[in-house]
């Protein structure tokens, strides 16, 4: 079976490109784009035997079109779905289905029974690996063998902890879940391993119960219940047994949905570390803000939490305050998101007691691998300003000559894959986008020569693709344009568009415009027009997927 990620890259008909009209197109638009194409491309109107073998194909393809995009039901699931949702099998209420939200859910039914199949063969692991590092020696000015030793001397692993899970769902509503940790910390040993199932009993709410052993036997019975559409709750009963001692602990929280962007939660435990806490978070996509209250019997403190999110930097700036019974401190560090399954992450903490510290952590896929430094008992400057600039340092250097070569490598290796994938798809749409110009001619000259006469819109030249356009250029230099780059010429498929002298392209990609092909699969594209209104030259670039209606007073080029 193909891969899901390579289906997902292979290209599809865009029924809307290629008609030319908005995906919120009205019946009387999709008839008249119809009627439009038909008379264009009707193999009645080409006799020649090689250009009506050429038109039956644009026909097919334009009635193809037309069949889908006017009928409600299809429409709807071509919208939710795209042309794979047409062609999965066992579509029996189709022609009663009366909603697109009907049809979707008939679709997402039959994507469940096909994913119960698969269900068997599916296993979810995850692990994470923590180091703790005490560096404390290096900083440390009241050691008396202070700088007689090396750097690599001073720095020593306290400790270690490895944790892995295997989640297999068994049913569509049953999962059994597998999980251990082992740790080592200052020569001492210890670990536990669980076995979780967990059931869905409804839509509003799940049942767990967890079994485990290590230190003595462990049983817990977690549970969570959506109680309104605007308030849920989880809670979990905690039993221990060790040879001579039995513990009982309970645990439980209530959020409720306070707008859009805020949660609030209220939470009690009552075993090891009783307690009871009030958060208040507010997740926005350009920020998270996490304030805590929280009253414990050996520990009470005031928690505040801040992150930045720059999304078009995969970037996420955090800060932590905290003051509490035992002291305080103050957290910063920043996430990056590296590649697609990769993510790194630093933050320094100095506080009282705890000292200065830096934790680095590094996500692949569903593996976490955790870095805890410590630096100094006490808050020095000397380990604040190196906990906090040999990352910045580290990083650049390791971005600029190990982590930006591999992600061009990637990049190009991804933008090969899918020319391949879509080679054969490619070579046969650009066979199509020339016979397509071939069949435009008579209808090109036509409406290009009634331009003319009145002075209306006259395409001159139309370029699309991936090409460098220096701002400045004058028009004379335009003829180098296309011998270097990647782009294709569509002033014949443009001037067909023209219509009463105005040009109107939606918001979709124009790879798929009758005589257009894509001439740089999965590069950035743009469209250069350059056209005559009343006698008057104008000239627009766009990138690929804008909206464009010509002439505009602003296109106008100054030539004195």
């Amino acid at each position: 079976m193909e891969d899901e990620s390579e289906q997902d890259n292979v290209i599809e008909d865009d029924y809307y490109s290629f008609l030319n009209i908005p995906r919120n197109a009205s019946d009387e638009d999709i008839s008249s784009a119809y009627r439009r194409l038909s008379k264009l491309y009707h193999p009645d109107k080409h006799p020649n035997s090689n250009n009506k073998k050429e038109a039956e194909v644009l026909f097919n393809r334009t009635r193809k079109a037309y069949e889908v995009l006017s009928d409600p039901h299809k429409r709807a699931i071509y919208d939710s779905l795209g042309i794979k949702g047409l062609e999965t099998e066992g579509w029996e209420i189709i022609q009663r289905t009366k909603t697109p939200q009907e049809i979707r859910e008939e679709y997402e039914r039959l994507a469940r029974l096909e994913e119960e199949c698969r269900l068997q063969q599916r296993t979810r692991p995850r692990g994470s690996i923590t180091v703790n590092i005490n560096a404390s020696d290096v900083f440390n000015s009241y050691d008396e063998s202070y700088g007689s030793g090396s750097l690599f001397s001073s720095v020593q692993v306290s400790g270690m902890t490895f944790t892995q899970s295997i989640e297999a769902p068994l049913t569509t509503k049953d999962t059994l879940i597998m999980y251990g940790e082992l740790g080592v910390h200052n020569g001492n040993g210890s670990g536990t391993i669980n076995v979780s199932a967990k059931r869905l009993v409804s839509e509003k709410g799940w049942v767990e119960i967890d079994v485990g052993a290590g230190n003595g036997l462990n049983v817990a019975l977690k549970g969570f219940r959506t109680l309104s559409k605007r308030i849920f709750c989880n809670g979990e009963i905690l039993t221990g047994f060790t040879s001579d001692l039995a513990k009982f602990g309970l645990a439980g929280s209530l959020a409720m949905q306070l707008d859009k962007y805020t949660i609030g939660y209220l939470t009690y435990k009552m075993h090891a570390q009783t307690g009871m806490s009030t958060i208040i978070e507010r997740n926005t996509p350009n920020s998270y803000t996490a304030f805590t209250i929280h009253f414990g019997l050996l520990n009470s403190y005031i928690n505040l939490s801040y992150t930045h999110k720059m999304p078009e930097r995969q970037l996420q700036l955090k800060s932590t305050g905290r003051v509490g019974t035992f002291g305080g401190f103050i957290e910063y560090g920043a996430e990056k998101k590296v590649s697609s399954y990769t993510t790194l992450a630093t933050a320094v903490r100095v506080g009282v007691p705890t000292g200065v510290s830096l934790r680095v952590r590094l996500s692949r896929g569903s593996q976490n691998y955790s870095f805890p430094i410590h630096l100094c008992d006490e808050i020095l400057p000397a380990p604040v300003f190196y906990a906090t600039v040999a990352p910045l340092i580290t990083w650049t250097i390791v971005k600029k000559f190990v982590i930006d070569p591999i992600l061009k490598e990637q990049k190009e290796r991804n933008k090969e894959k899918q020319r391949k994938l879509n080679k054969s798809v490619m070579l046969e749409k650009q066979k199509e986008a020339k016979a397509a110009v071939e069949l435009m001619k008579a209808t090109f000259s036509r409406i290009r020569a009634e331009e003319e006469y009145k002075r209306g819109l006259v395409i001159t030249k139309a370029l699309y693709g991936r090409f460098v356009y220096p701002q400045d250029r004058n028009l004379e230099e335009e003829a180098t344009i296309g011998q270097r780059d990647e782009v294709i010429d569509v002033t014949i498929p443009l001037q067909c568009l023209v219509s009463d002298s105005r040009l109107v392209l939606h918001q979709v990609t124009k790879s798929q415009l009758p005589g257009f092909y894509d001439p740089c699969v999965g590069e950035e594209k743009q469209l250069l027009v350059q056209y005559l209104f009343h006698a008057q030259s104008h000239e627009c670039v766009i990138k690929d997927e804008d909206s464009l209606r010509i002439p505009k007073q602003s296109h106008r080029v100054n030539t004195t």
